[in-house]
């Protein structure tokens, strides 16, 4: 047992600061908090200092397996098998736990894996304490039909025949097509599905908001997905995509960045949620881009940034995603300081990355700071309320109860 004693401590469901912040731990669970402690808890007490402690934040839009040290762009898709890919995500996974994050999806592969679902591996490695990282919630391999936005071999315009994908990598035309491809992923470890739902900023063919699977399809992958528990993630960028995937019973939509007021309408109606991954509308590094997509990108980026904003009016549940590596490993505090700019209050995006995380992936053991909760914990200086940059210098993390950062 272990008590945990800081200046503050926030309470994200109600928005209160309690002082001091005092919270017992025992085992991967808490035990106490604040004044529960005072009144009794016994070993010993790791004295934190003038931080405040939050709830451990959750990244509901990361791929691991992708970007990090020695990743080359194009040539990787070609050039790093599976196993090379797993020890770069080793890095990726530490990075992202110490900077807070100790909750991830990691919302679909799309590189070659000859079939196997690396991010279940990487997820069952760090789960028994084999590698440090995030708990990680898998969605295998992106579904996506053949030149959609996640099919790697047009990401990275490839010629014909360059890396031929199989249907157990995602790669799925036609209803039958994509049912066999959400099987795949759910009997190999997926607990969510992905779903390439329209173009993308970065698609070398098509605009960004034309939908890419047909109402029908879409209707296919939910009906498997929902039957067997799983919830849907669509990549959507344009209202009209959005609009098809939320009325097949698509449960959250990434980016949609090109939203408009009737839509977001739709999504409040039907508390479809929300992971807008804004910061790499300003942060993302475009100077290896083909001079096109740096077209599309500056036409698209500055409507993405009116979204969220309003979203939020409309009673969206929002939840935070980075999109990394668009925005690297290790540096997730640049989406919540981007939603602040973007209108959302500190406390707002405190719970889209903790509360609302943990609704959208349907688990009721973490996001605040309470008894008999798992312990994820983290500490940051000053008070995060009034300055959301703060979460950029993480200088304590907690994951189920073991210290993996303390400075």
């Amino acid at each position: 047992m272990v008590t945990l004693r800081a200046a503050r401590v926030l309470h994200v469901e109600t928005g209160e600061i309690e002082a001091p912040g005092l919270v017992t731990v025992e085992g991967d669970r808490i035990t106490a908090v604040g004044t529960a402690v005072a009144s009794g808890a016994g070993g010993d007490v790791l004295d934190l200092g003038d931080v405040t402690l939050i709830p451990g934040l959750m990244d509901m839009e990361v791929n691991l397996l992708m970007g990090g040290r020695g990743e080359t762009g194009v040539l990787s898709h070609v050039q790093d098998d599976p196993p090379l890919r797993m020890l770069r995500a080793v890095g990726n996974a530490r990075r992202t736990l110490r900077s807070g994050f100790t909750t991830v999806r990691n919302l679909g592969l799309f590189v070659k894996t000859g079939g196997y679902l690396l991010d279940v591996a990487l997820g069952k490695a760090i789960d028994a304490g084999w590698i440090d990282g995030p708990r990680i919630v898998p969605a295998g391999h992106a579904i996506s039909p053949t030149g959609g936005h996640l099919d790697p071999t047009m990401f990275t315009a490839y010629a014909p025949g360059i890396m031929p994908l199989s249907l157990e990598e995602g790669i799925a035309n036609g209803v039958d097509e994509v049912r066999k491809a959400v099987r795949y992923q759910i009997k190999h470890g997926a607990q969510l599905i992905k779903v390439c739902a329209s173009g993308g900023v970065m698609s070398h063919t098509g605009t960004p908001g034309a939908q890419h699977y047909s109402d029908e399809e879409f209707r296919a992958i939910v009906d498997e997905a929902h039957r067997r528990g799983l919830k849907v993630a669509a990549h959507t960028h344009g209202a009209a995509a959005v609009r098809a995937a939320v009325e097949a019973g698509i449960d959250c939509i990434e980016h949609g960045f090109l939203l408009d007021d009737d839509t977001i309408a739709l999504m409040a109606e039907r508390g479809t949620f929300l992971v807008p991954t804004t910061a790499l509308t300003e942060g993302m590094d475009l100077t290896g881009a083909a001079p096109e997509l740096r077209a599309k990108a500056a036409e698209v980026f500055p409507l993405a940034q009116t979204v969220v904003a309003r979203a939020v009016k409309a009673g969206v549940r929002i939840a935070v995603g980075t999109d990394a590596p668009a925005i690297p490993h290790g540096r997730g505090a640049q989406e919540l300081i981007a939603l602040v700019k973007r209108g959302m209050t500190p406390l707002e995006v405190l719970r889209a990355a903790t509360v609302n995380a943990a609704e959208l992936i349907g688990v009721e053991d973490r996001g605040r700071i309470a008894e008999g909760l798992l312990a994820d914990l983290v500490a940051v200086p000053g008070n995060p309320l009034e300055s959301i940059s703060v979460t950029a210098d993480v200088r304590f993390v907690m994951k189920g109860g073991k210290v993996f950062r303390n400075e």
